[in-house]
């Protein structure tokens, strides 16, 4: 049950996290679009082809975001799952840093879509920055969700 319960924090986390890049990083800050490096969104038209990329993006993270809390709320009937908060927080914590490694990976390195900042000297040590930050909230996220109170993760691990 603990797999499943980190299954649907980690999934949650993953939707949740792509909210934030999209909101933070695509409309507050402003620093790419989801084609930006393609498309560049200094014209109407590359402003809007980008923006309807973004609301697929969104469309995209609200789905998975959705999926997270169903999952939650289908575990937490259950009368012997843990509600361990630091569980939730972690997993959600590692979801969020999966997300960005992927889309880092896939988006910035591979795909070459767009950059974490595009207007910049140094775009590639922005996009290794941010992957570096990925890997930091996957590791943390693992450390929170292993403490729980009570209990030692190894043997509770084993048993699930």
């Amino acid at each position: 049950m603990l797999l499943f319960l980190m299954a649907a924090a980690t999934v949650l986390g993953i939707g949740l996290g792509g909210f934030i890049d999209g909101i933070v990083l695509h409309q507050i800050l402003q620093w790419h679009e989801m084609l930006s490096n393609k498309i560049p969104a200094t014209t109407y038209i590359g402003k809007s082809v980008n923006m309807f990329w973004d609301g697929i993006f969104h469309a995209f993270t609200l789905l998975v975001t959705i999926t997270g809390v169903i999952l939650l709320w289908k575990l937490l009937r259950r009368k012997d799952i843990n509600r361990s908060g630091n569980l939730l927080a972690g997993g959600m914590l590692f979801g969020w840093g999966l997300f960005n490694l992927l889309e880092g990976i896939a988006d910035h390195q591979l795909l070459k879509l767009h950059n974490v900042r595009e207007i910049t000297p140094d775009k590639q040590l922005w996009n290794l920055g941010f992957l570096g930050l990925s890997i930091l909230f996957i590791v943390v996220g693992l450390l929170i969700s292993k403490r729980r109170k009570g209990e030692d993760f190894e043997s509770t691990h084993k048993s699930t």
